[in-house]
């Protein structure tokens, strides 16, 4: 292979880190390469964190992924973490879900669960956990608390939207860009603003 050749390849990963649904529709001269380098990749992350990693999936080397023992990240099938992304478990990825370059969730103790054909787009964040707030105490001596989060299957997060810890998001749910979700999003509901509202439904008016 020529300096060409590599300068080139090495462009089009750091394009396949920012923009992961790439990787689905390469061509075969590419696959080839670009499946033996995420092969690679994950190998490693695999035997450093505890993590479990399905089949044609894609996770950016520019992605931190920390999984201590009790603390998995799980990421199902034809699922994608793009760059800069900071992952820290338990965290449950479903199948072909899509995580965009800035993204951070925190799992906290009790988890965060992504169902199925979730997108969540970039710049936004998700902690499974809260401080207390006692007026009486420091902030850092605070007890932490953790209830988790739930987001549904089919769920569309868009960017820079904040969910915080106990929120549980329904199937087929739409989270309009700058939110802030602080309290339960029903099935096919769409909320947007700060906090969040309904401000509509997917399913059709008869």
């Amino acid at each position: 292979m020529n300096d060409t050749t590599e300068r080139y390849r090495q462009q089009h990963k750091l394009r396949l880190s920012y923009m992961p649904w790439l990787y689905a529709n390469l061509k075969p001269n590419h696959r080839s390469w670009a499946q033996a380098w995420q092969e690679e990749w994950q190998a490693y992350l695999m035997a450093m964190e505890t993590i479990e990693i399905g089949n044609n999936c894609f996770i950016a080397p520019e992605a931190k992924l920390f999984a201590e023992p009790g603390r998995a990240i799980v990421i199902g099938d034809n699922s994608y973490i793009a760059a800069d992304c900071v992952l820290h478990g338990p965290i449950t990825l479903g199948r072909s879900v899509s995580i965009n370059h800035h993204v951070s969730l925190d799992g906290g103790r009790k988890g965060i669960y992504i169902g199925d054909n979730t997108r969540i787009a970039a710049y936004s964040y998700a902690y499974a956990f809260n401080h207390g707030m006692d007026e009486q105490m420091l902030i850092k001596d605070q007890p932490v608390s953790s209830q988790g989060i739930h987001i549904g299957k089919d769920v569309w997060i868009g960017a820079n939207t904040g969910i915080v810890d106990g929120v549980i998001i329904g199937d087929h749910a739409v989270i309009g860009m700058g939110s802030v979700v602080t309290k339960a999003v029903a099935d096919h509901t769409k909320v947007a603003g700060n906090p969040a509202r309904v401000i509509g439904s997917r399913i059709p008016s008869k």
